[in-house]
């Protein structure tokens, strides 16, 4: 846990036509040969992922893609995963070779990027060939450009200074709970031992909200689920805020006094990782579920699954008893969503530890644009077992939504 996750690291991604020299400048960057490099078009086949520090932007990964100029059945595959990628990117570079030129290419792909939004860099790369001419202007639309060469290192200063002028200023994602604790006050945490955690660890959400109270000068205090109610008989005065694993939720609601604010780890998230608004207008859509209908369980990562595993135990039987009857369950690990959305009635997914925000808001884009609800894990779990306006208590405008939508 020495690490920052890559969840917590600004995504920057290269793109740009086979052999302009993507996977040598990640090299250059990093100073090592983290990536494959040939003369042969088309190495790079699918999305590689580097995490490294850039100062003073701090931790980043770089994304290397395939050319987005491939061919062919399989090369179409390449491209599009390529694009994907945009759903997860901070920060983009275009790499260009001044042998290739500019053509349909690069500029599709700048005005894909500015219809998203995101920051962008033109990167002319292999400017140590006295044979080509790395003069562009009035070639590529107005983007800040950087002459480079990733074989001798030329210009990678100048680079690293435009990457950390144009890193979206808002890119960290707000906080965890440092917001919720004043500083000096008691955040109370309730963490349950996870069997899916390899041993002698806590699962990545817990570590991060403890590290997020500890900048927040925040006292912490961790406790099991046996101890809550001890733990809070022997303090002075109440805590300032209980946060509980969703899978637990009942309990701690029963142990925690009424007066005392209490959410989860897993509508933290909701907040941290993406819009908690959006997410618990998601949990109101199980009212509309009837049984039969098609239910996709996404997962943001691929982990080993152990008894009673929350999402393909725990949450299909939750909803059936909340449906009363049997659904069409459907589920998806890793990168990407299934692409027919649309048959889904609704989406409940993970906590999103593992990706970053704008990737998670991509994901939930992606359902709105079908118009299919989705819902996370732990606001989903507060929803079922009927205590969802209390684990909302601290978050008072979301709340207010929630009222008046009940």
């Amino acid at each position: 846990m020495n690490e920052t996750p890559r969840s917590g690291r600004l995504h920057i991604a290269l793109f740009g036509r086979r052999n302009a020299g993507k996977s040598s400048l990640i090299n250059a960057l990093t100073g090592q040969e983290l990536a494959i490099v040939s003369p042969v078009a088309g190495t790079t086949t699918d999305p590689v992922y580097k995490s490294m520090e850039i100062l003073p932007i701090g931790p980043v990964v770089l994304i290397d893609t395939a050319g987005l100029d491939d061919e062919g059945e399989l090369g179409a595959k390449r491209v599009a995963k390529s694009m994907a990628v945009l759903a997860k990117t901070d920060l983009a570079l275009l790499v260009i070779d001044p042998q290739q030129g500019i053509n349909r290419t690069e500029l599709e792909l700048v005005e894909t990027i500015k219809q998203k939004q995101l920051p962008l860099i033109g990167v002319i790369n292999k400017t140590d060939l006295d044979e080509v001419d790395s003069d562009f202007s009035g070639q590529l639309p107005a983007i800040p450009t950087v002459k480079v060469s990733a074989r001798t290192g030329r210009g990678l200063t100048e680079l690293k200074q435009a990457m950390v002028q144009l890193a979206p200023k808002d890119w960290t994602a707000p906080t965890i709970a440092g917001d919720l604790v004043p500083p000096g006050e008691l955040a109370l945490l309730v963490v349950p031992i996870d069997l899916a955690a390899p041993k002698g660890r806590l699962i990545l959400p817990q570590v991060q909200t403890i590290r997020d109270m500890l900048d927040h000068e925040c006292l912490t205090m961790v406790v099991k689920e046996r101890e809550l109610k001890a733990a809070l008989n022997k303090l002075q005065k109440p805590p300032a805020l209980v946060i509980t694993d969703s899978q637990v939720f009942l309990k701690v609601d029963a142990d925690t006094p009424p007066g005392v604010p209490m959410t989860s780890f897993s509508i933290l998230f909701a907040r941290y990782k993406g819009d908690l608004a959006t997410l618990v207008s998601g949990a109101l859509a199980v009212e509309d579920l009837e049984p039969g209908d098609k239910v996709l369980i996404a997962e943001a990562c691929t982990h080993h699954r152990v008894a009673d595993d929350i999402g393909t135990v725990k949450i299909p039987r939750w909803l059936r008893q909340a449906v009363g009857g049997e659904l069409d369950f459907h589920w998806s690990s890793g990168i990407e969503l299934p692409s027919d959305l649309a048959s889904y009635k609704l989406i409940v997914h993970c906590g999103a530890c593992m990706i970053n925000r704008r990737e998670m808001l991509s994901r939930i884009m992606a359902a709105n644009a079908a118009g299919v609800p989705v819902v996370n894990y732990g606001v989903l779990i507060a929803y079922v077992l009927g205590i969802l306006r209390r684990a909302l208590g601290p978050f008072p405008d979301v709340l207010a939504l929630l009222d008046n939508r009940i």
